[in-house]
């Protein structure tokens, strides 16, 4: 009973975080890059002048 108690608990944390990144990726913030390009490692794909 315990077990699934917690397999209950972990499936509603790992839905919760899948519908924030969702969210996110929908206002326009990506999960790769968050446009602070002073720390890029050169593994975006944005054109710099």
């Amino acid at each position: 009973m315990g077990t699934a108690i917690v397999g209950l608990i972990l499936l509603c944390v790992v839905i919760a975080i899948i519908k924030s990144m969702i969210k996110d990726k929908k206002n326009g913030k990506s999960i790769q890059c968050g446009g602070d390009c002073k720390y890029c490692g050169g593994h975006c794909n944005h054109k710099h002048e």
